[in-house]
Order: C-alpha cells, then structure tokens, then sequence
C-alpha cells in the first residue's frame, strides 16, 4: 500500500447533535490486518487517526479534519457465542441489535444498553457506556471480561479485566488503542418483557422520592419537563421496570422486538422527526412537555408489561429524529453529580437554561454507581441529561452557559461523559477527574501510542493529543 491516500475516500462527517463536522480520509477495514495496513498508511502520510463506530457521540470524538478514519462497522463478526454460559466473543463493529438478534432466543440479553440499539461494541467500550440500570450494573466494561487492542505501533495485546491497562483503554474514547475484540458476558433473562410501573411526578421533591423508594427495581429512569417553572418545576414522569419472572417464549424470539413502524398506528415513524420539526421551538415544545406529563398522570401507579427493547430503545422509534433540532443541530449536556448535591445542582440546571433563553427540550434523569475504570464518569449520584437546540445567539453564548453549568458540577465534585460532550473545556475535564488521571492517561498513551497517531478533535479540545512527532506529508496526499 504507498501512502497516498484514495481521494475518493474522503468525507464529510458530523457528530450525532450534528453541530461539529469534519472532512476525512474514510477507510472500512474488513479484518485486523487490514487496520493495520490503515495505520501504517496514516502514519507515512503524516495523519492523525480517528476511530469512529456507529457515530452516535453526540460531538467531535470520532471527528477531526484531514484525519484518516477507521470506520469499524465492517469488522462486525460474532467470533463465538456459547448459548450455554452466555460469553460471546465478536468484533467491534458488531452493534448491540446484532448482539440481541443473535442471543436473544436462547435466553440472553445485554447487561448494558444505550438509549439505541445502532451503537457498536468498540463505541460502547470507547465512551464505556451506561444504561437505565447504572445503579446496579455499572457501565458496559464492568461485563467484558478481556479486550484485544491494536495498537498504532503495530502490537497487539489481550487485556483482562483486571489489567490496570483494561480499565485505561476501556472509556478513553478510542486515543489509545483500536479494540479488535471483546468477550462480554450477557445477561440470563426468561422473558423478553419487563413489568413496568410509572409514576406521575409533581416536582423535584417527587422525581428524587420515586428513586430513593424504588432501589430495589432493576432499571430506573425518569423524563423532566424541562420547560416547566415555579412550584411544577422538576415534573414529569418516573419509570421503574424488572424482569418478568416467569418464563415467556414468544416475548424472545427477536421479532417479536421490534418496534413499531408507525407512531400511534398511523403515522409512519420515517417521517416523524419531520412533525416534531414544526414543534421544535419554545412554545412547541412547552405543548408537547404539557401534553405528556397529562398523559403521564392517567396511567400511574399502573404496571404494565412492555419488551425490552420498547423500554430500553427509546431513541429508535423515531429514525432521524436528531435532524428535528433544525439546521444549527443540538448538544446533549450530561453531568454526574454526587447524591447530596444533584437536586440542587440539577434543580438551578434548567433554571439557568431557561433563564438564559436555552431551555431544555428533553431532560432525563437516572441513577448511579462508582466504578474503577480511569475516565469514569460514574459517581454515587445522579445524572441529568439535557437536549439543547443550539440556539439563535450562537454557539459561543451555548458554551458560556454550559460552562456556567459545569462550574456548578464541579463545585458538587461532579463529572461528565465524553460520549456527549461538546463543549467541556480541559481544564474542567482535568479537575472533575481528579488529581493523577491525566497523567496516567498520558503514561499508557506513551506506551501505546508513542508518536499520538489516535486523536480526535475532542481529545485537542481537552488536552488529551500529546506533541505529536510529525512525520513528512505525502506531497497530494489530500
């Protein structure tokens, strides 16, 4: 392979809030060897590599421009699966629908989900994803038990669970090394259902109340109307689920899963996000928010059994729906905050947002845990994650706000998710980790990634690219 880079590989690419893109050299590998011959390929161009899965970060982690790009969903086989003990070996394209496809009817279900199916494995170990049942399960590489990275200098190296290595590449956003491979140990279940109860919330008081008297629930997850103020402030609608209990076969066979294709029976869901376009402004969104916490009133306290993937798969009813924000796109701001101070700090949140003329047009809250893995997000808390229009003053009044909000995070000893982030600065990110993370994030990059080939736009933005030792660029490379 020489060096120059296939002009027709190159792209554009943007972040899933669609407010950061970039141009760059898009290359699928379709096995290990060939991300190698990628690598070496970037690296005599004189490139910086992002790796990049199903693109569902919402801001510039797989993003940086002129970079080569390793698009991993072709390297998307289930090396093993043992319906027996519930180990499966695969690749890192492979995503989490392709997992529930294959282990679903035997009884198995990931122990860790995101909000969508479309993630891959390598994405979820990247940004070391969390789910409803954070509180309980912690992230998704507390369920991996070993890893096979590729390292730019060529290597590669198996890391088990209890390599302190494991836990500095699992969540450290693809900067240093690529995951070629990933044993996860998937979850027994006897049914495809869960029982679902809802509870109708007035306030903040009643949104914290529901989780504190439901810690024995295995998912816990509550929606906020983000534009409601004064005593209605914090209302919504809290949603606690578990397992079914008794055996029910239909409910896993894969099929039976899948969501619908048309929103209350009648419209098809590829063309919702074009409705919700028309209500995506304040008033808009203030009517839907009210809508649905008068909905949310009728059913409470009312179990119910729903599929796993209804209730875990909730950003997948609508496809596209993330082009509803409009031409300026969104952020999603997520903060972790410990549990003596989150309602405070969540409660001002979407008070300043409002104040500021940035109000949050989706706002969820859950629960959870700490955990050992070097750029955890994780704390003994709360999260409270918020969808931001970008809005008609621009991005430089959307960073000033979100860095006001941080001030208030770190104040409580809180932390962020890099999976969302688009506008944390570094020196924040340096101080809600804690004192040594950095540097020992830069020890296992200059082990790993000596000459800083894995980068991204997100890791300049945070300090997190070293001075790279440049190697001459290919004269027409780009």
């Amino acid at each position: 392979m020489s060096a120059c880079l296939p002009p027709g590989a190159v792209r554009r690419l943007c972040g899933f809030g669609r407010t950061t893109c970039a141009d760059g050299y898009v290359l699928c590998p379709e096995s290990v060897e060939a991300a190698l011959e990628v690598l070496s390929l970037a690296q005599r161009a004189g490139r910086n590599v992002v790796l990049r899965g199903a693109g569902r970060s919402y801001g510039d982690a797989s993003l940086l421009p002129e970079a080569v790009v390793i698009d991993t969903c072709d390297l998307a086989r289930i090396l093993a699966w043992s319906p027996d003990t519930g180990r499966m070996v695969c690749e890192p394209g492979v995503t989490l629908e392709d997992i529930c496809c294959r282990a679903m009817g035997e009884g198995w279900w990931l122990p860790v989900v995101s909000g969508t199916m479309k993630t891959t494995v390598g994405g979820a170990l990247a940004m070391n994803i969390h789910g409803k049942n954070a509180f309980r399960a912690g992230p998704f590489g507390c369920h991996v038990s070993s890893i096979e990275v590729l390292l730019p200098t060529g290597r590669s190296t198996e890391l088990r669970s209890n390599d302190p290595a494991f836990r500095a590449v699992v969540g450290s956003a693809g900067l240093l090394g690529l995951i070629t491979k990933a044993e996860i140990q998937l979850k027994r279940v006897l049914s495809g259902r869960l029982r679902v109860t809802p509870i109708s919330c007035r306030n903040w008081n009643d949104q914290f109340r529901a989780f504190e008297e439901r810690t024995d629930e295995e998912y816990c997850v509550s929606w906020i109307d983000g534009m409601a103020r004064g005593p209605t402030a914090g209302r919504g609608l809290f949603h606690s689920a578990r397992h079914e209990d008794v055996p029910h076969a239909p409910s896993l066979d894969w099929a039976s899963q899948q969501l619908p294709a048309r929103i209350a029976g009648v419209v098809p869901k590829s063309t919702v996000w074009r409705v919700l376009r028309l209500f995506n402004n304040d008033p808009g969104m203030r009517l839907l928010n009210s809508l649905k916490h008068l909905g949310g009133k009728r059913g409470s306290g009312r179990p119910y059994l729903q599929s796993l993937a209804e209730f875990s798969f909730l950003l997948d009813y609508v496809p596209n729906w993330e082009l509803a924000y409009g031409r300026r796109g969104f952020i999603q701001y997520q903060s972790f905050v410990p549990s003596d101070s989150a309602q405070a700090v969540f409660e001002s949140q979407v008070g300043r947002l409002q104040s500021e003329g940035t109000p949050s047009y989706l706002c969820v809250l859950k629960r959870h845990g700490p955990d050992e893995f070097l750029f955890s997000h994780g704390v003994e808390g709360f999260s409270l994650a918020l969808d931001i229009k970008v809005p008609a003053q621009g991005w430089s009044h959307l960073e000033r706000v979100c860095h006001a909000l941080n001030d208030e995070v770190l104040q409580a000893g809180g932390r962020f998710y890099l999976a969302k982030d688009s506008t944390l600065r570094a020196t924040d990110f340096a101080r809600s980790l804690g004192e040594g993370a950095i540097e020992e994030f830069f020890r296992w990059k200059r082990e790993f990634d000596p000459e800083g080939v894995l980068s991204s736009s997100l890791a300049r933005r945070l300090g997190l690219e070293p001075i790279r030792v440049q190697s001459p660029r290919t004269q027409g490379a780009m």
